[in-house]
C-alpha cells in the first residue's frame, strides 16, 4: 500500500475525478430491483438562466443538492437529479439586444425576427455550455443522459399540450387588463421581472373641486373624472357616493363623481384622491368594482396623448414640470413637499420604467372551476369541479407538499389567497411562441400548426415561468413522443415518471416562493393531477461578510469558480453549506473559505497517518467490513472513539433526513478534528492499534464527509482501495 502524498491538491484531482464519476454511469439511477423498488429519490435542478455564469446562490443550491443527491444514493435509494437551464425569454433577449446594438447600433427589427432568433440561440447555447462545465466544476452529481431545456422540442410539446388543454377547459382567455408595460422593451413583464427602487420626488397638493389631492404623478391626471375617499371617512361625511361637482382642472372644466371605496386609505395624504383606472392597478380595480370609465393617458412609448392637450406628444417625465407649473398658474397648486421617498417600478433585466397599461392579453383565470384530473388529492377525486387557486391551496394546507421553514407557508398563502389572474403573454420574440391561430374569422389552438394556407400564428410568446411551471413532470419524458393528451389529462408515458414522480424534494431560493415553486404546484396538479414535488426547502442568500448583497457596484462578488480555482470545490462547498441554516441568508468571505480549505488538508492528514498506522501493521485494508463490537478493545479510548462514531452515524442521518445539513457538517467537523485528530490520534501514537478499528473508522469518516466533500473523499478512497471502486 503505498502513502498518501503529504499535501492535498484540488487542481491535481478534481477534473480527473469527475470524469471517472462520469464515464461509470454513477449519476445514473441504478437499475429497480425488489430491493430499492420503493426506495426512489429524485429532484429537478432549478433551471439556471442561460444569460451568463452562475454566481454563489447557484453554487449553494448545487451544493446542497448535491448532498442529498449523494446520500441518497449511498443509502441505496434509486436516485435521479435532473439538470436543465432555462431559456429565461425577457433576461436573454435583452441580454442580446444589447450586446447587438453595442456592436452594431441595430435593433432586433432593423435585422428581423429569424436572424435575431439565430443570434439568441448562438448566446444560449455559449452561455449553457459555460453553465454546465461551472456545475461540473462544483462536483454536482446529476444524470447528464436527462438534461433538459425549457425551449427543447420535448418541453415544447409538453407547453403547448398544457396551453391547449387549459385553453380547451376555458382557464385560458383573452382579455384587457391592467399589465407591466416597459415602454423601453416593448412588452408588458411579470411582477418578479420589476425591480423597485427607492427614489426622492416631489410630492404635489392640488385642489381638485372641494376636495385638496396630493400625486407624484400629475402627468396622469388628465382624465380623472372621479374622487375617492373611505365610506367612513367623518371628514367628508357630507359627500355621497354618486354626488356629482364642476372642478377648473389641467384644460379647463371637468364634471367628477364622488366615489366611496374602502381600499383608500384615509391617513394618506388628505384621504381623497383621484384615480387613473388605465394606469394604475389599485384604480384599475376601483374602476371595475364600480362600472367606472378608463381612459388611456399615456401611449406605449411613455408619451402623453391627445387627451393631454397642448402637452400631446411629450414625454411625460418632460411634461411632469410643465404640468406643475400650468396648474400653479390656476391657483390650483396648494403646496408641494419635497423630498417624498417613494419606490417606482423598473424592469430589472431591460432597465425601462414601468408604466401600467390596460392590454388586450392572454391571461390564466384562477378561480374558474374545472373537472379534476387526477385520482386523489385530499378532498378531492377525480371530476370533482375544483379551482386552480383550490388545489395551490389544498397542495399546502393539506400536507401533501412540506415547505422548510415551516414559516414560509405563511407567505405562500398570503399570496395565494390574494391571487389575480397570471398574465402569460410577452411581446417578445424569444421563448415559446403561443400556439394560436387565426385566419379571418376562424381560430385554431392546437399543438401543431393547422393544415392549410392563410393562417396566422401569434406573435405574442409566453411568459418563461409557464414553460418552468411544468419543469418536474416535463423532465421526464424523453422526446415529444413520450406526451400526450388523453381523456383531458396529460400522459408523461416513461417509466422515469412513473418511477419518480412526485420528485422528492424541491430545493430553491425562498426569494421565488411566489413566482415559481407556486407556478409549478398550480400547473401540475392541473395538468398531471399530482403535486410536482413532496418537500419545498428554500435556502436563503448569499452575502458578503458584512450582510450586504453580493453586486458590481460594492465590489464584493466572490466568484464561485474562482474560489474553487483557489482553495478547492470541497472547501468552496463547506463554506455555504456549514453555517447556513433553511431560509435565512448567509454571510460569505474569502477568508471562510480558506478555512475550510485548511479544514480539506486536515482531513487529508489524518487519513494519512491513520494510513502510515496501518501500513506499519501489514494490514490489507477492506472496503466493506462490519462495524467492530466495543468491547473487543482493551483500551477505553478505542470504545470511546467507536461510540462517539457510532452517535455521529445516527445523528447525521437524522440531521441529513430532516434537512438540516449545517448541523451534519458542524458534528462532523467536532469529531474529525477535536475528538479523532485531537485526542484519539494523538494516543494512537502512543500505542498499537488494532488495523481492522483504524480501517473502519476512516472507511466510515470518509462515507459520512462524501456527500460534503466528494473530491478529497474519492481520492483518498482511491488511495485505499483503488480508482475502480467508487464511494
Amino acid at each position: 500500500m503505498k502513502e498518501l502524498p503529504k499535501a492535498y491538491e484540488p487542481r491535481q484531482y478534481e477534473d480527473i475525478i469527475y470524469k471517472r464519476w462520469e464515464e461509470s454511469g454513477l449519476f445514473a439511477p441504478a437499475d429497480e430491483t425488489e430491493e430499492n423498488k420503493a426506495n426512489t429519490f429524485s429532484m429537478v435542478l432549478p433551471p439556471p438562466n442561460v444569460t451568463g455564469t452562475l454566481h454563489m446562490g447557484h453554487a449553494v443550491m448545487l451544493a446542497v443538492q448535491d448532498v442529498m443527491t449523494r446520500y441518497h444514493r449511498m443509502n441505496g435509494d434509486r436516485t435521479l437529479w435532473i439538470p436543465g437551464t432555462d431559456h429565461a425569454a425577457i433576461a436573454t433577449q435583452s441580454k442580446v439586444e444589447k450586446i447587438l446594438q453595442e456592436e452594431t447600433g441595430q435593433n432586433r427589427h432593423d435585422i428581423g425576427r429569424v436572424d435575431f432568433l439565430q443570434q439568441v440561440d448562438a448566446f444560449a447555447q455559449e452561455s449553457h455550455d459555460t453553465i454546465v462545465n461551472q456545475a461540473k466544476k462544483m462536483g454536482a452529481s446529476m444524470d447528464w443522459n436527462h438534461e433538459a431545456f425549457t425551449l427543447d422540442p420535448t418541453r415544447e410539446r409538453a407547453v403547448r399540450s398544457v396551453f391547449k388543454m387549459m385553453y380547451d377547459d376555458e382557464l385560458i382567455y383573452r382579455g384587457h387588463r391592467i399589465v407591466n408595460w416597459d415602454p423601453v422593451m416593448q412588452s408588458n413583464v411579470a411582477d418578479d421581472e420589476i425591480e423597485r427602487k427607492e427614489v426622492t420626488s416631489s410630492f404635489y397638493y392640488f385642489q381638485y373641486g372641494p376636495f385638496v389631492i396630493g400625486t407624484a404623478r400629475p402627468e396622469t391626471k388628465f382624465g380623472d373624472k372621479y374622487v375617492v375617499m373611505h365610506p367612513d371617512d367623518a371628514r367628508y361625511s357630507e359627500y355621497k357616493h354618486g354626488d356629482t361637482f364642476t372642478a377648473e382642472w389641467i384644460n379647463g372644466p371637468i364634471e367628477a363623481t364622488v366615489i366611496k371605496d374602502e381600499s383608500v386609505d384615509p391617513e394618506f395624504g388628505t384621504g381623497v384622491m383621484t384615480i387613473t383606472p388605465w394606469h394604475d392597478a389599485t384604480d384599475f380595480d376601483i374602476a371595475n368594482r364600480h362600472g367606472l370609465d378608463k381612459e388611456q393617458v399615456i401611449d406605449l412609448d411613455g408619451k402623453l396623448l391627445d387627451i393631454a392637450g397642448q402637452f400631446a406628444g411629450m414625454h411625460i417625465l418632460d411634461a411632469r414640470p410643465k404640468i406643475v407649473e400650468l396648474l400653479d398658474s390656476k391657483g390650483l397648486l396648494v403646496r408641494t413637499e419635497e423630498n417624498y421617498i417613494h419606490q417606482k417600478a423598473v424592469n430589472y433585466r431591460g432597465g425601462g420604467l414601468i408604466e401600467p397599461q390596460i392590454r388586450e392579453q392572454w391571461f390564466i383565470d384562477v378561480n374558474k372551476e374545472f373537472a379534476f384530473k387526477g385520482d386523489v388529492l385530499g378532498p378531492y377525486k377525480k371530476g370533482d369541479m375544483v379551482t386552480l387557486k383550490s388545489l395551490m391551496q389544498e397542495s399546502v394546507r393539506g400536507g401533501h407538499i412540506n415547505i422548510i421553514p415551516e414559516r414560509f407557508e405563511k407567505t405562500y398563502f398570503h399570496w395565494i389567497d390574494n391571487l389575480r389572474d397570471w398574465c402569460i403573454s410577452r411581446q417578445i420574440w424569444y421563448g415559446h411562441q403561443i400556439p394560436f391561430w387565426s385566419r379571418g374569422q376562424e381560430t385554431y389552438v392546437g399543438i401543431e400548426a393547422p393544415d392549410g394556407e392563410g393562417w396566422e400564428q401569434d406573435p405574442d410568446t409566453l411568459d418563461t415561468w409557464f414553460s418552468s411551471g411544468l419543469w418536474t413532470f416535463s423532465t421526464l419524458a424523453s422526446n415529444p413522443e413520450d406526451i400526450r393528451i388523453e381523456n383531458g389529462k396529460l400522459i408523461i408515458d416513461t417509466e422515469e415518471f412513473r418511477a419518480f414522480h412526485p420528485t422528492s424534494v424541491l430545493e430553491t431560493g425562498y426569494d421565488i416562493l411566489f413566482f415559481w415553486v407556486a407556478r409549478m404546484i398550480m400547473m401540475t396538479t392541473y395538468a398531471v393531477g399530482q403535486v410536482p414535488f413532496e418537500t419545498v426547502y428554500l435556502h436563503g442568500l448569499v452575502r458578503d461578510e458584512q450582510g450586504r448583497k453580493m453586486s458590481k457596484s460594492l465590489g464584493n462578488i466572490l466568484d464561485p469558480l474562482d474560489m474553487t480555482a483557489k482553495y478547492g470545490t470541497d472547501a468552496t462547498r463547506l463554506s455555504l453549506l456549514i453555517g447556513a441554516t433553511p431560509g435565512n441568508d448567509t454571510k460569505l468571505s474569502e477568508e471562510k473559505v480558506e478555512g475550510f480549505r485548511n479544514f480539506t488538508n486536515k482531513l487529508w492528514n489524518i487519513s494519512r497517518f491513520m494510513l502510515m498506522q496501518i501500513h506499519k501493521l501489514d494490514y490489507t485494508m477492506k472496503k466493506d467490513l462490519q462495524a467492530p463490537q466495543y468491547l473487543k478493545f482493551e483500551h477505553t479510548t478505542d470504545q470511546w472513539i467507536l461510540c462517539l462514531l457510532d452517535d455521529l452515524i445516527e445523528t447525521t442521518t437524522k440531521h441529513i433526513d430532516d434537512f438540516n445539513f449545517s448541523h451534519a457538517g458542524e458534528e462532523l467537523r467536532e469529531l474529525t478534528w477535536n475528538q479523532l485528530a485531537d485526542w484519539y490520534l494523538e494516543f494512537a501514537k502512543h500505542k498499537e492499534t488494532d488495523p481492522v478499528l483504524l480501517n473502519y473508522v476512516l472507511n466510515t469518516l470518509l462515507r459520512l464527509w462524501h456527500p460534503y466533500m466528494p473530491y478529497v473523499t474519492e481520492q483518498i478512497w482511491a488511495e485505499l482501495y483503488g480508482e475502480e471502486n467508487l464511494l
